[in-house]
Order: structure tokens, then C-alpha cells, then sequence
């Protein structure tokens, strides 16, 4: 009876995506047919993350600081509800709801997806064959730019993240299209298409000095090989770029926040008004062009996953729309590298130990508005961690993490004079939960 009651909760699905620690360094997701199709099947999963964090933070500000006094405590607990179907062979459902965060205090739909692995469905022996090596994801989905993305940790999802936070610059955003993939044998082409804003919208403005939108177009290009049992190298470039938008947000995209809470935050702060704190924002809301290359190496315990990042755009006072009355300045710049080392051991890899390093060099904008150009200049932040997991079981996780991140070059006024000389360090302890 035991045996029965859990194949009826937690099926198998086909071309999925493990939720626990059997979906750790899964990419895209094979075109392996590896489960056999026997109708529809409806499976509920979650995932459950609570911290505590003992962090302090400073600046270089002589006047008395108004950063936020923060002590050791406990974080809000973040928690995702999963629904996956198998809606026919080959053809599955995906949707992703948030039921607390740090940023959206309400139950909030992340997106879903449509993923199409077999067109049994068009009874046709020719597209079966042309079908073979293709894959097609149509729905308000999370935009597979990059390979950062498959790592991080997403609102109550923290279990595929071997840290306690994201990239400073936070490469996520979900939008509305059609991802389309070629997977013949150790390579992944893809090419997709999408409304270039994380919500729908059917505006069309008429004035001239109105911001267009425009779609979004990006892409994937890799090589992914198992060299022997303990050997596995990929490497894949991706690009992302769209030439205007009323609100692009591919680097500001999460509605879950940060794992480092109010760090480098002036006091009075709000959970939802102060939710994305330690992270870097370039704000191109406007037009972005971005390129990131992942190298990713695993020779039996010891694990290293690169991110190279070339990112410019602009928003929309900058690109001279929205009625300005000075001469528009252009793109400005946004780069990032980071390197993580794991080394996994014990029984199942059960556990990891590890170090990471990230720095963002990039030009900021400050006071840029309809009647004025601003101020722009250059700055630099860098993050250093260190840190180990345990899984308990496949299913449970217990993580820590020292982190000691430095802002670089910021000017003691302006709206950013919180950062001038600023830094945050300290320990954070996760418990994740996912099934």
C-alpha cells in the first residue's frame, strides 16, 4: 500500500527536472526517453528554505550612519508550491507558485510552461523523426539565458544552490514566448523568442517621446559531454538582447529576494520595499544587449562552474525618450565574472565544501531623470565566500556560508552614498527542504 501511495503523489515525469538533490548540475533536460508513458499524471512538490543570518555592514559616510542596525536573527521563511503534469507522451506541464517570499508577501505565480518532447500527437512518421532531437517550452516561463540561472536559489527553491545567495548581478526574469532546442548527440543549439517584459502588456503608445516595446530575442549554443564515469566538461555561450522595452528586466527579474536580508540598506526598511539587498541592478530597462559564457567542470568530487559576463544597454531618460531636454548618452557598460569551487564527498557526494569569488565592474547613472542627464561613473563590487552543505537526505539540506562583499568606488553623495566604501560580512545558515 506504502509503494502505491507514493507512485499516485510523486509520479515520474518524462524530460523533468528533479526538485531535489538528484536535479543538482542538470541543465536543459535530456532527450533521453527514460520514462515510459502510461496516461496523465499529476504530481505536487515544494520547496521550503529557512535561514539565519548573523551579518554586520558599514560604509565610509563620516556623518553618522544611517544604515540599518541589523543583529542576528531569522530571516522569513520563503516556500514555492510545484505542479508538474504529464499531460501526454512527451508533453508535460510545468507551474511554479510563490507562497512567501521576501519580496511578494501574497501567494504569487511565478509562470508555467508547456514543454513538447514528442508530436505522437500529429500521427505523422516524418515529424516523429524530425522531432527527435527537438524540444519546444511555450508559456510565461523562466528565460533560459545563461547556465547561472539552472544554479541559483528562486524564493522557497534553494536545494540546487550550493550557496546561501545568487550572482550579484542576478541574471533571472520570467516572459512570455517560445524557447525552441536542437539536442543532437552532446550539443545544445537554441533560439527563442519572447515579449521582452516580465508581464504581459498590449500598450502601444503614440507620442513620439514614448518608450516602444520591442521583443526579445535570445540564445544558446553548447557542448555538453559525460567523458567517462568521472569525467564531465560543458561550455556554453548565450546572448540576450532586445532594443527597447517599457521595463526590461533580466537583471531585476526575481519576486522572491535576497538571502542576505537589509545588508547595506538605510533604515526605515521594508521586507517587500527592500528585498533585493546585496545584489547589483545595472538598471537597462530600456534596450539591453548581454553575453555570458559558462564553463562548467566536474572530475569526480571536485566541481567548477565559471560565469563571464559582457552586458550594455541603457533606460529610456538615457536612450533621450520620455521627453527629455538634453542629448541622449548612450549604453553604458555592465560586466561580471565568478568562479565557484566545490569539492563533493562522502556517500552520494552528501556532502561539499567550497569557495567563491564574484566581482561587477560597471558604470552607473545616478539623477538621470526627464530634465536632467545625471551622473555617471564607474564602480566595482566584489564578493568572496566560503561555505559547505550537508544533505541529510536527498531531500533535506543543511548549508553555511561566510561572506565578506566589498563596494568599490562609489561617490560619498547621491542616491548611492550608502555603498562609498561600503562592505557586509558574516555567516548565514540555511535549512532547504524540496520534493
Amino acid at each position: 500500500m506504502a509503494n502505491i501511495t507514493f507512485a499516485q503523489f510523486f509520479p515520474h515525469i518524462q524530460y523533468w527536472r528533479q526538485h531535489d538533490q538528484r536535479g543538482i548540475n542538470v541543465f536543459e533536460t535530456s532527450k533521453k526517453d527514460t520514462v515510459a508513458y502510461d496516461g496523465l499524471k499529476l504530481r505536487f512538490g515544494a520547496g521550503f528554505t529557512q535561514g539565519f543570518q548573523s551579518l554586520e555592514h558599514s560604509n565610509g559616510l563620516v556623518a553618522p550612519s544611517t544604515l540599518y542596525e541589523m543583529g542576528p536573527g531569522f530571516p522569513l521563511a520563503q516556500a514555492n508550491l510545484n505542479i508538474d503534469v504529464q499531460l501526454y507522451d512527451g508533453v508535460r506541464l510545468n507551474l511554479v507558485s510563490y507562497m512567501s517570499s521576501h519580496h511578494h508577501n501574497e501567494f504569487w505565480v511565478k509562470g508555467g510552461y508547456l514543454q513538447v518532447d514528442k508530436v505522437t500527437f500529429l500521427n505523422s512518421a516524418f515529424m516523429d523523426k524530425l522531432w527527435k532531437d527537438l524540444t519546444l517550452k511555450v508559456g510565461h516561463m523562466e528565460v533560459n539565458y545563461g547556465d547561472a540561472h539552472f544554479r541559483r536559489s528562486d524564493g522557497g527553491s534553494t536545494i540546487w544552490n550550493p550557496w546561501i545567495e545568487n550572482n550579484i548581478m542576478d541574471e533571472f526574469t520570467t516572459e512570455i514566448g517560445a524557447e525552441l532546442y536542437w539536442q543532437p548527440k552532446n550539443f545544445i543549439v537554441m533560439i527563442a523568442l519572447t515579449d521582452g517584459e516580465i508581464q504581459g502588456n498590449v500598450s502601444k503608445p503614440s507620442s513620439p517621446d514614448a518608450t516602444e516595446r520591442k521583443p526579445s530575442i535570445y540564445g544558446k549554443l553548447g557542448y555538453d559531454k559525460q567523458f567517462t564515469e568521472k569525467f564531465r566538461a560543458r561550455l556554453t555561450g548565450s546572448f540576450y538582447t532586445t532594443k527597447s522595452s517599457i521595463s526590461n528586466t533580466i537583471f531585476g527579474g526575481d519576486r522572491t529576494g535576497s538571502n542576505y536580508q537589509y545588508v547595506m540598506e538605510n533604515a526605515p526598511v521594508t521586507l517587500t520595499g527592500n528585498a533585493f539587498s546585496g545584489r547589483f541592478n545595472p538598471g537597462f530597462k530600456d534596450n539591453v544587449t548581454t553575453i555570458m559564457i559558462n564553463p562548467f567542470l566536474k572530475f569526480a568530487g571536485l566541481e567548477i562552474f565559471g560565469t563571464f559576463e559582457f552586458a550594455k544597454g541603457a533606460n529610456s531618460f538615457e536612450n533621450g525618450e520620455g521627453g527629455t531636454n538634453w542629448a541622449a548618452t548612450g549604453n553604458r557598460k555592465a560586466n561580471q565574472t565568478a568562479i565557484d569551487a566545490l569539492y563533493r564527498f562522502g556517500k552520494n557526494e552528501k556532502f561539499y565544501i567550497g569557495g567563491r569569488y564574484i566581482k561587477v565592474d560597471a558604470t552607473i547613472s545616478e539623477g538621470t531623470s526627464a530634465t536632467s542627464a545625471g551622473t555617471q561613473y564607474d564602480v566595482s563590487i566584489d564578493r568572496t565566500s566560503f561555505g559547505g552543505g550537508w544533505f541529510v537526505t536527498k531531500n533535506i539540506l543543511m548549508k553555511a556560508e561566510y561572506v565578506n562583499q566589498n563596494y568599490n568606488d562609489y561617490k560619498d553623495t547621491g542616491p548611492n552614498n550608502r555603498f562609498f566604501e561600503g562592505n557586509f560580512k558574516g555567516f548565514v545558515i540555511q535549512g532547504a527542504i524540496a520534493f
